[in-house]
């Protein structure tokens, strides 16, 4: 069951909260083999570690790893660097877009932006790469 949960002020933002037990231990294994998923496919990248779906992510490094694996051809992976996180964010999702189909769902300024990504957004995105990729390899 989904609860809605509202602010005592009117006009607030609302919250869903997932209120049935079974759903929301769910919701975290989830998000935990998603997390293994991407772990799986970029453990031989040098500087990706995946702890979890916000911080693991903000240097775009990531993002780059996960579609160098399945799309080598697409990059020299090698060639990028940590501290060129705005160049990291546009080729992941310019190329996720050109090579995979996959719609760019992140803005990169507000990647840039954030040190601390909002992890439903890095996990939405994360999840339509999975959906794009999980039947290869």
């Amino acid at each position: 069951m989904v609860s809605i949960s509202t602010p005592k002020s009117a006009g607030k933002d609302f919250q869903f909260k997932f209120t049935d037990p079974v759903v929301q231990n769910n919701a975290a294994l989830i998000k935990e083999r998603l997390l293994a998923w991407c772990r799986a496919k970029t453990k031989e990248y040098e500087n990706v570690q995946l702890d979890n779906f916000s911080t693991s992510w903000n240097n775009g490094l990531a993002f780059c790893a996960l579609l160098h694996h399945f799309r080598p051809d697409a990059f020299d992976y090698h060639s990028l660097r940590k501290e060129e996180r705005r160049k990291n964010f546009e080729l992941a999702f310019t190329k996720a877009d050109e090579v995979a189909g996959i719609a760019p769902l992140l803005d990169v300024e507000d990647m840039v932006i954030m040190q601390k990504p909002d992890w439903k957004c890095v996990f939405t995105y994360v999840q339509s790469i999975y959906r794009r990729f999980k039947d290869e390899d």
